[in-house]
């Protein structure tokens, strides 16, 4: 079955709650169960960035539950498409605070969402500031 992927940006709702972030995250990962898909929530205290993956069937189902959420508006779509295998296979859904990561993330290339590239020793496009942030929460487990 391919695997599809979507990431997106938008701008929290203020005020907000860490609580009702969690709230939020926890009823996400159990509709994600049922849907298939994987992903991370990244959070900067203002803007949301997103990448989930799973079959086009969860996948479409799940962006079209955030694009009615009332957590947050003015969503813009970074990429979506095919990727050739999870990068989060054990998540469900699990959010971050990104803060000051998520603009450099937002502001590489997400184009294909490549992984490879980088410079200095530093990741250069979206995915591979996605798993160099990720990796040290799940101990390696990045496919």
């Amino acid at each position: 079955m391919p695997i599809r992927a979507v990431a997106y940006v938008s701008e929290a709702v203020q005020p907000w709650s860490r609580e009702g972030i969690d709230a939020m995250v926890e009823r996400a990962a159990s509709f994600n169960v049922q849907a298939g898909v994987t992903g991370v929530l990244f959070f900067d205290g203002v803007r949301f960035l997103q990448y989930f993956e799973g079959p086009e069937d969860g996948t479409s189902a799940v962006y079209h539950r955030i694009q009615s959420s009332s957590y947050h508006h003015g969503l813009i779509e970074l990429s979506r498409g095919p990727v050739g295998r999870r990068v989060l296979p054990y998540w469900s859904m699990r959010w971050l605070l990104a803060d000051p990561l998520l603009r450099t993330m937002i502001q590489a290339d997400w184009t294909g969402f490549v992984r490879l590239g980088l410079q200095a020793g530093k990741p250069t496009t979206a995915m591979g500031h996605l798993h160099h942030y990720v990796e040290p929460y799940i101990g390696g487990e990045v496919a």
